[in-house]
């Protein structure tokens, strides 16, 4: 009897554990959301720049952006829901001197969402880990609103931008707004985070824009000189297709951890790597069909019109939560920008092709390419 219960005992031990351990309030999911935690949740929006508790909501009609709106009410009935960015400006939209996550971010930026330029720091590092045109950050390259449905990223109608992605910071975080347009710009947001302990495995999320116009050699580089341990969750393609016919054989390449002439993971086409097949045709219309889901989308498809939208355009998503692409110490993403020609043979193209990659990786990470200026970044 005594050896049953100590077997049982040891057997058990694990779950007690498990039981005790306290929920530190990340890994949000359906089946812990009835956990009790410590961790502390606070906002940041223009109505409470610093996410402090009773701090919301205490702008006077003198300092708030709608305050002549709101003249007749007064204090704490709406008078700065808003910023406006000058031509030139960077603003900061929110600055966190603590331990904890961003766990979701919702913004509707006006203007051109490819001058307005998204940079997020953390622990005080002076090269940002993020830093992307809006607009293709959120699965918008094309400046035009498309519907968005997956987890890691919505985009609502009226043109709201949702992120999910969780993003640990263990000192600061720093997220920052760039107008490089001509414009002044108009941004509602709002930062939701909670102040909490951080796992010593939690990596920084990361994403990075890119832009081939055209493709050289018919191949553009997602993402090249990541250095250091983490895993590859993301990709958004803006893709715009200068030659008649089908464009999406070109295959996806996964260059980690020393491979040189040839990848550990190459993908069968590009349709196939967005969760597709066939050239996302409806075989009932024969029309390219629009597709929004949990992992991966083919979720916007401009057509010409006859007068100034000539080329096809695509906007892209594949979302790697199921899936992350793991590396030990570097990792370098391409993807061939291959069609048809004559005579049943592969065409090398020359597309115009806007991306962003996200990825986790354990600080420090190497320093970004340069960003194109506004006129490379212009969508035309």
């Amino acid at each position: 009897m005594k050896k049953f219960k100590l077997i049982l005992l040891l057997f058990l031990a694990p779950f007690v554990l498990l039981a005790q351990k306290e929920f530190n309030g990340l890994e949000m999911n359906l089946g812990n959301l009835y956990r009790l935690s410590d961790a502390k949740t606070r906002s940041i929006s223009p109505e409470n720049f610093t996410g402090e508790p009773g701090k919301g909501g205490m702008a006077t009609l003198e300092e708030g952006n709608a305050g002549d709106v709101a003249r007749e009410l007064g204090q704490g009935w709406k008078v700065n829901p808003f910023i406006i960015i000058e031509e030139g400006e960077t603003f900061t939209l929110a600055e966190i001197d603590d331990m904890g996550a961003i766990q979701h971010i919702w913004m509707t930026p006006t203007g051109n969402w490819r001058y307005s330029i998204l940079r997020i720091y953390y622990d005080d590092e002076t090269e940002p880990s993020v830093e992307v045109p809006v607009g293709d950050f959120f699965g918008m390259g094309w400046q035009e609103y498309a519907p968005l449905n997956s987890l890691p990223i919505t985009v609502n109608p009226g043109s709201a931008f949702n992120c999910y992605w969780v993003m640990p910071f263990r000192e600061k975080v720093k997220i920052t707004m760039e107008n490089i347009g001509h414009e002044e710009m108009r941004l509602y947001y709002q930062i939701d985070y909670t102040l909490t302990e951080v796992p010593d495995d939690a990596a920084y999320f990361h994403a990075q824009f890119r832009r081939s116009h055209p493709t050289e050699g018919a191949i553009h580089t997602l993402v090249d000189g990541i250095k250091g341990k983490g895993h590859y969750v993301g990709t958004y393609i803006a893709w715009q297709v200068n030659n008649r016919g089908w464009w999406g054989e070109g295959e996806i390449k996964f260059y980690m951890d020393g491979d040189k002439e040839f990848p550990t993971i190459a993908g069968t086409g590009t349709e196939d790597y967005f969760l597709g097949s066939y050239n996302f045709e409806n075989k009932k219309t024969h029309q390219y069909e629009e597709f929004t889901t949990a992992y991966a989308g083919l979720h916007q498809v401009i057509r010409p019109d006859g007068l100034y939208n000539s080329q096809q355009r695509f906007g892209m998503y594949r979302w790697h939560v199921q899936d992350p692409i793991r590396f030990e110490k570097e990792l370098k993403v391409t993807i061939q920008d291959l069609g048809w020609r004559s005579n049943h043979r592969y065409l090398q193209q020359q597309s115009d092709i806007s991306s962003v990659v996200y990825w986790y990786q354990a600080e420090p990470h190497a320093p970004f390419p340069k960003l194109p200026s506004a006129n490379e970044l212009e969508v035309n």
